[in-house]
């Protein structure tokens, strides 16, 4: 039986421990000077090196030599895990005592000491604060934040950290070249990020690599580690970014699926590329989205049907993504939407003139006579000393009306200060009433998200700043509906004109209202 690389290939000094360079240095010369604590602590991720210099460690307080088949009777591993009850740890403080038989020191490893119980701890507690003068402990663990504050403050404690990705593809590409196995580098990397910054683990991709062929090939690591490639993860996010995609977007999961991947393994991808796209400052999505979206697919492999739940995730993703008209796409894809045109801070007053009202203006301003005075000699004003007039004899709720044309300013408006709701409302079919505005929606989740009271607030709020009105506003659902429909307006029950545009017909006579 071949042994596996991991073993074969396990430092026997510190100075072959790769990338924990600020520990092995420190203990390095701690043992020149003689400077040997009772306790030690090692903590940090699972197969960077921690149980390996704890073995080197032992062999070095003992001036022992360390290969895998010695076995010495003064260096005694316990595995905590198996190991954690208070019987165990009596044993052991009782068996502490005892001298060591051939080296200085009885050194103690004992591995996830985070397992052991409260009462264990209890128990291991006081010999670990005042040892025998020949016994050194040294604790693994890979929970650091488990261990009680008493024990973690009798030891001195080492952080090891992972290893860095490029350190992990030099050294099994070192490996491989020992073991005359021809592997790429872009198949090196896969393993190493696969790998996690764990030496162990990536070691060990390599062995079980290495059955597939003497050439190992990217697509060979691909097709061995369940990863889907690179260009169809990237067509996944680029249907989550173009609306009206959801047929391509499930027949790529559907694809993904069918060659044996799992939904845990595809949402990791789609995690770590849409993180890198942030940290490279070009996101693929719009960042709350994509935030939003990561912070989902991190419950994709805890859930009991995952498969399920990417898909469902992505779908509503993909409905999310019509909220947004910032990203930055693909030129190879058209983007669907086109933002809308910004549109003059009010309506001018030409659109509420009468047709029939000449252009000549009258000599004085409206400010020395009264509307009625102005009605009884026949003067016509110009247009801008109607607008003074109607504002002062009907105030500022009749400056602007709510329709198909004031529409678009408020979308404008709400869009530099709140872009995430502007695209949800930039959906909506709006119909316009004598006392408000109706928003029809073609799906629910956007009717829920604008029937929220904060919404709404905000959304009538901006309406009164352009039109000086309050307006009553209605979100429906309705599936017939295409989403940015062109505007509508329905008439009231009666048929009657809005109150303030009857008023200026009175005032200048009769006349078409354009």
């Amino acid at each position: 039986m071949g042994q596996a690389l991991y073993r074969k290939y396990r430092s026997k000094s510190l100075s072959e421990i790769v990338g924990q360079e600020h520990i092995t240095d420190t203990l390095a010369k701690a043992l020149s000077k003689g400077r040997i604590s009772h306790a030690y602590l090692f903590s940090g991720p699972r197969g960077v090196g921690k149980t390996s210099i704890a073995r080197i460690l032992a062999h070095e307080i003992n001036g022992l030599p360390y290969t895998d088949d010695a076995a010495h009777l003064d260096i005694i591993e316990i595995d905590a895990a198996s190991n954690r009850r208070i019987d165990e740890i009596r044993d052991l403080r009782d068996k502490v005592y005892i001298a060591p038989t051939s080296g200085k020191f009885k050194v103690y490893i004992i591995d996830e000491v985070h397992m052991l119980t409260r009462e264990a701890f209890n128990a291991l507690l006081k010999t670990l604060e005042e040892p025998p003068a020949h016994v050194v402990f040294i604790l693994a663990t890979t929970e650091a934040h488990k261990l009680p504050e008493t024990i973690v403050s009798r030891t001195q404690h080492y952080t090891f950290k992972p290893v860095e990705q490029q350190k992990v593809v030099d050294h099994l590409r070192h490996i491989a070249t020992k073991e005359n196995v021809e592997i790429d580098d872009a198949a090196l990397s896969l393993l190493a990020a696969h790998g996690g910054g764990s030496f162990r683990d990536s070691i060990s991709l390599l062995d079980q690599a290495r059955s597939i062929d003497t050439i190992i090939a990217s697509d060979d690591v691909r097709l061995l580690l369940g990863i889907a490639p690179d260009v169809v993860i990237d067509d996944i996010i680029s249907c989550l970014a173009h609306p009206g995609m959801t047929s391509r977007l499930m027949q790529l999961i559907g694809s993904l699926y069918g060659q044996g991947l799992q939904a845990a393994s595809i949402a990791g991808q789609l995690c770590g590329s849409l993180r890198a796209s942030i940290v490279r400052g070009k996101p693929l999505l719009p960042v709350d989205q994509s935030l939003q979206l990561m912070k989902n697919l991190i419950e994709v492999p805890a859930s009991r049907n995952p498969e399920r739940l990417l898909e469902i995730l992505l779908l509503e993703a993909s409905d999310t993504s019509t909220l947004h008209s910032a990203v930055v796409l693909p030129t190879t894809t058209p983007s669907v939407f086109t933002p809308p045109v910004a549109q003059p801070a009010h309506i001018p007053i030409e659109d509420i003139r009468p047709a029939t009202i000449p252009q000549k203006t009258h000599e004085l301003p409206v400010s020395a006579k009264s509307i009625d005075t102005l009605k009884e000699s026949g003067a016509t004003p110009a247009v801008e000393e109607v607008h003074v007039a109607v504002t002062k004899q009907l105030g500022p709720s009749v400056a602007v009306v709510l329709d198909e044309k004031v529409w678009p300013q408020v979308l404008d408006s709400i869009k530099k200060e709140y872009n995430t709701l502007y695209g949800v409302l930039r959906m909506a079919h709006p119909i316009f009433t004598t006392d408000g505005v109706e928003l029809q929606m073609k799906f629910a989740f956007h009717q829920k998200r604008l029937s929220e009271a904060k919404n709404k607030k905000i959304i009538a709020d901006f309406i009164k700043k352009i039109t000086g009105t309050d307006v009553r506003i209605d979100c429906t659902y309705s599936k017939d509906i295409k989403p940015g429909a062109h505007p509508t307006s329905k008439p009231s029950a009666t048929g009657t004109k809005p109150a303030g545009l009857e008023t200026i017909s009175n005032i200048f006579g009769g006349g078409e209202l354009l």
